[in-house]
């Protein structure tokens, strides 16, 4: 009798294949209990990760905005373009900076104080060596600044109080 006894200790042992649950892939969800009573083990789950801080991306392309010149040039230079080769103002008339420079891409927009005269809006480009002088007036949306300008500079020359 111990053979017998034997082959049933074997019998579980030397069943028919593979287990189910061994064939199919994990599910992502719990499965219900099986015959016997015992749960199924819930498949593994990725650990959770700490998010990591966002890195600082610009939000605007450059020139979209005009802004403070860190690079210059100084409203000084502004002036002495415009006393000098542009012809623009004379030698004797008082000028103060009211706003800027302010940059955009490399542009820039300026307004003065002329003594004596209506307020002076200003548009250069270029290094703040080799400036350019693009028009200098009460209104300086023209076709160069509407057609060339970057929009920092064009919102402000043209959609912008003058002055402000």
């Amino acid at each position: 009798m111990t053979v017998p006894v034997a082959l049933l200790a074997l019998l579980p042992l030397t069943a028919c294949g593979t287990p189910p649950e061994l064939r199919r892939p994990a599910q992502q969800t719990a499965t219900a209990p099986t015959a016997t009573g015992t749960p199924s083990p819930p498949a593994p789950t990725a650990a959770p990760t700490t998010p990591t801080a966002p890195t600082a991306t610009p939000t605007t392309a450059a020139g979209l905005v005009a802004g403070p010149c860190p690079a210059g040039p100084s409203g000084d230079r502004v002036v002495s373009l415009l006393r000098g080769s542009a012809g623009v103002l004379p030698r004797d008339v008082r000028v103060t900076v009211r706003t800027g420079p302010l940059c955009a891409e490399d542009w820039q927009y300026t307004v003065l104080d002329v003594t004596g005269h209506e307020e002076l809006q200003v548009v250069t480009r270029g290094r703040p060596g080799a400036l350019k002088l693009v028009t200098a007036g009460t209104d300086v949306c023209g076709v160069e600044v509407r057609a060339a300008g970057p929009p920092g500079i064009r919102t402000l020359a043209c959609d912008g109080t003058p002055g402000a």
